[in-house]
């Protein structure tokens, strides 16, 4: 049976977003951006809420084409290759979005590799994708999304990068899915790493099923 991997960014005290959805508040920094792109080479379909969708389509294709429009590029060219491989993967990879809004007509230039997903049958097409053969699906960011699936015991391995910053506020790291508390199975923590010249540090939990 394939994973599914859920992969998320939180600031030290637990924000995925700073003050008014402010992303750019944490720090990925090349260690971040190097620690995606082998999550994606690990990897051969994303799973994505709408706003992650959205949001990955509007960047990647352009930084695939000439990495130089990505502002960590820009600020850091020794980051061009990792950034390029990630936006031509990003395009090439076989998208599943879990929404009730998008149409087909919201999916270009992805719209050959997406299939959109209604929330109430989410659960029932993840599971199913997780039967299929192949590389681990992945989740990147969509956090209601992401809680969700950790809550129907659907996530086998959450790896959290945790940014060597305090935000003071923002959008919480968890709470964006259903159930309540004892809805998320126990996480066994499998690895740490970290990398010379980043603060930043990422736990691998596996999760637990309960009974």
């Amino acid at each position: 049976m394939r994973r599914l991997v859920a992969c998320t960014i939180m600031s030290l005290d637990g924000y995925v977003e700073g003050p008014g959805r402010n992303l750019m508040a944490l720090p990925m920094d090349r260690f971040f951006d190097a620690y995606n792109l082998e999550r994606l080479r690990a990897a051969d379909t994303l799973v994505l809420g709408a706003t992650t969708y959205t949001a990955l389509k509007a960047f990647w294709p352009g930084v695939a084409r000439d990495p130089r429009t990505s502002p960590a590029v820009a600020a850091d060219p020794g980051v061009a290759d990792v950034h390029r491989e990630t936006g031509q993967r990003d395009d090439a990879i076989d998208k599943v979005v879990v929404s009730d809004s998008l149409t087909p007509a919201d999916t270009a230039p992805w719209t050959d590799t997406t299939t959109i997903v209604r929330r109430a049958d989410a659960h029932r097409a993840v599971a199913e994708l997780k039967t299929r053969p192949g590389a681990d699906l992945l989740v990147f960011g969509s956090r209601t999304l992401r809680d969700d699936l950790l809550a129907a015991g659907l996530v086998d391995e959450l790896h959290v990068v945790v940014g060597a910053t305090v935000l003071g506020g923002g959008t919480p790291a968890f709470g964006g899915g259903g159930g309540g508390p004892g809805s998320v199975p126990s996480l066994r923590l499998a690895d740490v790493r970290r990398s010379a010249g980043s603060d930043n540090v990422v736990l691998v939990y596996q999760t637990v099923r309960r009974g």
